[in-house]
């Protein structure tokens, strides 16, 4: 199970908190997929008051609170700082948006505010790019946790980039990665996984499912079985075939 910060969690499904037909069918949603942290937006919380507070506890998991929509630096310090007093917790995931049609993030913005946050104390988890300059940086700055985006949030295309994450992943074995964003479909959080990734964390595909409970399920056991399949050493991809079935002992006619 993936480790971060020296705290290991029951699940490398990360599962965000907004956008579900009720609190009731979000909470199905967490006990079908065995989440091993719960995701919530400051702007979450403070709109639903205390009742979804008391939701978030009893799900019973660590809570990750985010910086969602913050477009600056100072913007996103200071939503850090009121999320640790609310939530208690080190945690945050950072986000810094530069654009609003993509939602990409502000590459220098995220490394100024990552450096003062872990600065003050936090243990931050960077919503950022594959781009591997931008992720050394960020280690340089204090995190020790990555989570490049898969595809631009909420749009479901799944890993725009395989061979960035998986370079990534190769230059930073030792580093927990997260695929944060993108994900549309189990397929897309198996094949996260099957790069040797630690985590995906993912909300739109579950909650604005047809049915967010039996997704919620089919992403964790898509999780597990990309998890399994990266454990076991898949064999290489070739151009030509290759026969599974042995010569020897084959008729010889004529």
């Amino acid at each position: 199970m993936p480790v971060f910060y020296g705290t290991e969690v029951a699940s490398p499904l990360m599962l965000g908190t907004a956008q579900y037909p009720s609190p009731a069918i979000m909470a199905q949603a967490f006990r079908a997929s065995g989440a091993g942290i719960a995701t919530v937006s400051l702007r979450r919380e403070g709109g639903a008051g205390q009742d979804f507070h008391r939701l978030i506890k009893e799900l019973g998991i660590p809570v990750l609170p985010n910086t969602a929509g913050c477009h600056s630096v100072r913007e996103a310090v200071t939503t850090a700082q009121m999320a640790r007093e609310l939530f208690g917790t080190p945690w945050i995931k950072l986000e810094v948006i530069r654009d609003d049609d993509t939602l990409c993030p502000d590459v220098m913005a995220l490394v100024e505010a990552a450096r003062l946050l872990s600065e003050d104390g936090f243990q931050v988890f960077p919503y950022c790019t594959e781009d591997l300059s931008v992720c050394g940086r960020l280690l340089d700055a204090g995190c020790a946790v990555l989570m490049p985006w898969g595809a631009p949030i909420g749009s479901g295309r799944g890993l725009n980039n395989p061979y960035g994450l998986r370079s990534l992943r190769a230059h930073f074995p030792d580093v927990p990665l997260v695929v944060d964003a993108g994900i549309g479909l189990p397929s897309h959080a198996a094949q996260a996984m099957e790069l040797g990734y630690d985590a995906v964390l993912l909300n739109t595909a579950v909650a604005k499912a047809g049915d967010p409970v039996a997704m919620a399920r089919a992403m964790a056991l898509a999780i597990e079985a990309g998890q399994l399949a990266h454990g076991a050493n898949p064999i290489e991809a070739r151009d030509m075939a290759a026969p599974s079935t042995p010569l020897f002992g084959m008729a010889v006619l004529g």
